[in-house]
């Protein structure tokens, strides 16, 4: 079911704790203006909307669909990787992916859906079930589920609380329904606190050559114009101590 575009806004607004007072002041509109909308007494030009929306923050792919909602055409355009537009871009991921072995480092999607990985990754998903690592593969799930990396994972209640509450701050952010089943599928989020204070959590992984410890990080195309780019995240491991950087590099 279609929601109007103001009563989308509406929500957006509320999800961000926000008052109409304090959107109106930050779109430079009158709480008057935002009220009208909200309630569908004023309809809201497209340039509007997307002012709205920006002080929101609202994701280019809901953007879209307020600014149909509203009666106007998408401002965000939205291809595949496979698409000749999205050539330089589908290259430098490669690149990026290359570059970075004998690391590994996969692409996901919005929902946790792996986009593309080098081949350190998949040497690391030996094991898993086949269900688990057939496309469409779903990161968390593999990373989590009983017949995936979760018997390997040393630390697992520590990854797993990490994972999830990184899952929890991106559903607050963007309210992906995709992220909800998620949420649900995993229960909810506990902090584990087992382990003695680091500065960050490593992925203690078990191979047969030895257990890894790695570090993530997470890139994100803070630019991009397009959906399917805004909704792309890149993760790069690092060795977090010599042992797994010898093992990484065959030493």
């Amino acid at each position: 079911m279609t929601v109007a575009a103001g009563p989308a806004l509406r929500s957006w607004r509320q999800r961000r704790n926000l008052s109409q007072l304090e959107l109106a002041h930050r779109a430079g509109v009158s709480s008057r203006h935002v009220s009208f909308i909200e309630t569908g007494r004023a309809r809201p030009t497209s340039e509007m909307i997307l002012r709205l929306c920006e002080q929101l923050a609202v994701p280019l792919r809901e953007q879209n669909r307020i600014l149909l909602a509203g009666g106007h055409a998408p401002a965000h355009p939205e291809h595949s990787l496979q698409q000749p537009a999205m050539a330089e871009v589908a290259a430098a991921i490669d690149s990026l992916l290359t570059g970075q072995l004998p690391y590994p480092a996969l692409v996901i999607d919005a929902g946790w859906d792996l986009v593309a990985a080098n081949d350190a990754v998949y040497r690391l998903l030996a094991g898993a079930a086949p269900g688990l690592v057939e496309p469409p593969v779903n990161v968390l799930r593999l990373t989590l589920h009983p017949d995936g990396l979760a018997p390997r994972i040393a630390n697992l209640a520590e990854w797993r609380a990490h994972l999830l509450a990184r899952l929890r701050r991106e559903h607050d952010a963007t309210g992906d329904p995709r992220l909800a089943e998620l949420l649900a599928e995993f229960g909810p989020v506990r902090a584990d606190r087992s382990s003695a204070p680091g500065l960050i959590v490593p992925l203690k992984l078990a191979t047969p050559a030895g257990e890894l410890s790695l570090l993530s990080t997470t890139t994100v195309f803070g630019t991009a114009l397009e959906v399917t780019l805004s909704e792309l995240t890149i993760e790069t491991f690092y060795p977090a101590d010599a042992a797994t950087r010898a093992l990484l590099l065959g030493g």
